[in-house]
């Protein structure tokens, strides 16, 4: 239909009054079959809603902690307008500021509609379903879940703070993070954590 109202033809849109010419009664033999609406699969999710690119950093030091860092990669990736558009390698290093066994560790890159702090609620219960708990500070955990970065936000509250406060003096994450996105990691942050023991595991 064009702007003013008529059909590009130039046809009228339809007969000013009575039925319209060839009109049959409803029910008739040979009527045309109503039009349906499109429908949607069940379950299918729209993509057409604004995203952001965020980051975020993966560890866990109990139970199997490969398989843990890997099964958060694949929930990350289910999560409500989110997708997850890399994977860096796992990672092996010893605790920092912690105790237990060495962690595993991954970053992963999103991209993703849910605003910095719903991400970081569905990052808390992806943990939770993962049976962390939090005895005491820097306790060994089967999953931790980082929010690094999230689009260009800054922010301070009691919740969170963007970007990372720390991330930039851990080589857990710097490396896996530089592999995947080495345009956020400068080399000086590189050479200030290259004391750091840091493995990556070959698969």
């Amino acid at each position: 239909m064009s702007a003013s109202g008529k059909p590009k033809d130039g046809k009228k849109s339809g007969a000013p009054t009575g039925k319209p010419a060839g009109a049959r009664p409803a029910g008739a033999k040979g009527a045309p079959a109503a039009r349906r609406a499109p429908t949607r699969s069940p379950g299918r999710v729209r993509e057409d809603y604004p995203t952001v690119q965020a980051f975020v950093a993966i560890g866990a030091n109990l139970g199997d902690a490969q398989a843990a860092v890997k099964a958060a990669m694949d929930a990350l990736g289910a999560l409500q307008r989110t997708q997850v558009t890399a994977r860096s390698s796992l990672y092996r290093s010893a605790p920092v500021d912690a105790t237990g066994p060495d962690f595993i560790n991954a970053v992963v890159a999103l991209r993703t509609g849910l605003d910095a702090e719903q991400l970081l609620v569905a990052l808390q219960r992806l943990e939770t379903q993962a049976g962390r708990e939090r005895a005491f500070p820097n306790a060994p955990r089967t999953l931790d879940l980082d929010l690094l970065m999230h689009g260009n936000s800054v922010m301070d509250t009691p919740e969170l703070t963007l970007p990372h406060p720390r991330m930039r003096d851990r080589a857990f994450v710097l490396k896996p993070l530089a592999e995947i996105a080495p345009d956020k990691v400068p080399r000086a942050a590189l050479a200030r954590v290259s004391g750091q023991v840091i493995e990556r595991i070959r698969n």
